[in-house]
C-alpha cells in the first residue's frame, strides 16, 4: 500500500474565503487537509507564515504522510521559502498556483514589507506553477522566470485572472486535473 497523501494548504493575504478553489479542496479533503495559520493574515510577515507552514506540515507528515504543499498567491513565497529554508523535509511536491511577482507594481509591498525582497531559488521537490494570461500581480512572462528559477514545471491555465474567488473558478477542476498530475509523477 502506497503512502497516504496529505495536503498543506497555503493561501494568500487574509487566507481563502469559502469560494475559493483552495477552501474547497480542503473541504473535500478534510481530515487530510492542513491549513496553515499565521497570526499576520493580514498584514504579512514572511517568517510568521514560514512558521505556519512548518507547524502545518509537522500536523500533516504525522502519519508517514506524502505531504503536498498547495499554495496561492503570496503562500507561495511563503511555501518556496519554506522549501529552501527545510531541503531535508521529506516533501512530496509542490502546488504553486498565482505567484505574484515580487519586482511587479502590484507587488502589496506596503502591506507585506519582509516578503518584497525574496527571490526564487532552485526547489528540491518536484514543483508545479500555475498561472493566467492575465493575472494582475504576475505577468506570464515574470511567472516562466519565476519557474525557471525555481526549477519547477510551468502550466498556463488561460486567461483566469488571480485564480481566485473573483475568477468564479469553484472547485476549480482544471487545478484538480493539475495537481493529480503532479502527485502521480
Amino acid at each position: 500500500m502506497g503512502r497516504v497523501v496529505a495536503y498543506v494548504i497555503i493561501p494568500g493575504i487574509d487566507g481563502s474565503d469559502e469560494q475559493h478553489w483552495q477552501t474547497v479542496w480542503e473541504r473535500q479533503r478534510s481530515g487530510s487537509a492542513v491549513r496553515i495559520s499565521p497570526t499576520s493574515w493580514s498584514e504579512p510577515d514572511l517568517d510568521d507564515w514560514v512558521g505556519a507552514v512548518q507547524a502545518a506540515y509537522d500536523q500533516a507528515s504525522r502519519h508517514d504522510s506524502q505531504v503536498v504543499l498547495v499554495a496561492h498567491s503570496l503562500g507561495c513565497w511563503a511555501a518556496s521559502t519554506w522549501l529552501n529554508r527545510n531541503t531535508s523535509r521529506p516533501t512530496g511536491s509542490a502546488f504553486l498556483v498565482a505567484p505574484p511577482d515580487p519586482r511587479g507594481p502590484a507587488f502589496p509591498r506596503q502591506t507585506a514589507p519582509t516578503f518584497a525582497e525574496v527571490s526564487a531559488q532552485p526547489l528540491l521537490t518536484p514543483t508545479l506553477v500555475v498561472g493566467s494570461s492575465n493575472d494582475a500581480y504576475c505577468t506570464p512572462e515574470a511567472a516562466v522566470d519565476l519557474t525557471t528559477r525555481w526549477g519547477a514545471r510551468w502550466h498556463l491555465a488561460g486567461a483566469v485572472g488571480h485564480i481566485n474567488s473573483a475568477a468564479g473558478l469553484g472547485p476549480w477542476q482544471q487545478g484538480r486535473e493539475l495537481l493529480t498530475s503532479l502527485t502521480s509523477q
